[in-house]
């Protein structure tokens, strides 16, 4: 393997392995709680594999116990109000904006946007999840292509506990039977990773002390495939879930979603329906 070439420090580490470039999200004190700031790093991160072309598949992991417990509701270094550059569309910057003008504008740009920008890197992206999987971590996981997952892994999707209809990036009924989907998220119940199996949406379930090296396997194993016979492939599945209609789907749920904040904005203390960390902990999120 080539010698790792690593990004300055930032809260997503970027390292080359030979063909695979491996994009390891790095805030393990919050479990990889997404705020902008990452957000937009592992954007970068992703076009610097899709440009270089010595890169054959992409592995994106978690530093720490957990994959991702989903977006940065309330660390110290949550940024959801500071502007960032927009690359994912071209909604107004929202933090000169109030109400639904702003939450919609920066969720349609670092949730929806964003991860339909990733879905479609034209090389294999592989997640590597270990310990929880939470919320706006199943979008991180569910754009990518393959799923290997370790046997102590969770996921759950907990948000209709404050009156919203799941994450931005809607895949429920795609990712698993809709059935399956529905009492995910009516119970915000955790969902192992040998179940995430049974229902199709983990490729493999491994070992905890095996998860790097068996995911590495299985990039290795697929970048030995041609590179655009890879890039039509995922195109080519990708297309047929969008015939099945997963973007119109996405876009109907999103505005379910917004709604959903604007209700809890004029009926709770706020567009969460008052439900911060503690109280998502404490419901047993």
């Amino acid at each position: 393997m080539s010698a790792a070439h690593t990004a300055p420090t930032s809260p997503v580490r970027y390292e080359r392995r030979g063909p695979v470039a491996v994009v390891t999200m790095d805030r393990p004190d919050y479990r990889n709680a997404q705020n902008s700031a990452m957000t937009y790093a592992l954007d970068r991160a992703f076009y610097r594999a899709a440009d270089d072309d010595e890169v054959k598949v992409v592995v994106l992991a978690g530093a720490g116990k957990h994959f991702s417990a989903g977006h940065d509701i309330g660390t110290p270094e949550r940024d959801a109000h500071l502007p960032f550059d927009r690359k994912a569309g071209l909604w107004w910057d929202h933090s000169d904006k109030e109400g639904a003008e702003s939450r919609f504008a920066r969720e349609s740009e670092v949730y929806l946007g964003m991860c339909r920008r990733w879905r479609g890197l034209p090389k294999p992206v592989i997640a590597s999840v270990q310990g929880a999987c939470v919320a706006g971590g199943l979008m991180l996981a569910w754009v990518c292509d393959l799923i290997v997952a370790s046997e102590d892994a969770f996921f759950a999707d907990p948000v209709v506990r404050m009156g919203i209809p799941g994450v931005e990036y809607f895949a429920h009924p795609w990712v698993m039977p809709p059935r399956v989907a529905k009492e995910f998220l009516f119970t915000g119940d955790r969902m192992s990773a040998q179940r995430a199996y049974e229902v199709g949406m983990v490729n493999r379930v491994v070992p905890r002390a095996e998860l790097s090296d068996r995911t590495m396997e299985l990039a290795a194993r697929v970048a030995e495939m041609p590179r655009l016979g890879l890039a039509l492939t995922k195109r080519a599945v990708n297309q047929a879930e969008d015939l099945q209609g997963l973007h119109t789907g996405m876009d109907s749920v999103f505005g379910l979603h917004h709604l959903a904040h604007a209700h809890n904005a004029e009926t709770a203390r706020d567009s969460l329906g008052g439900m911060d960390i503690r109280a998502m902990k404490e419901a047993g999120a």
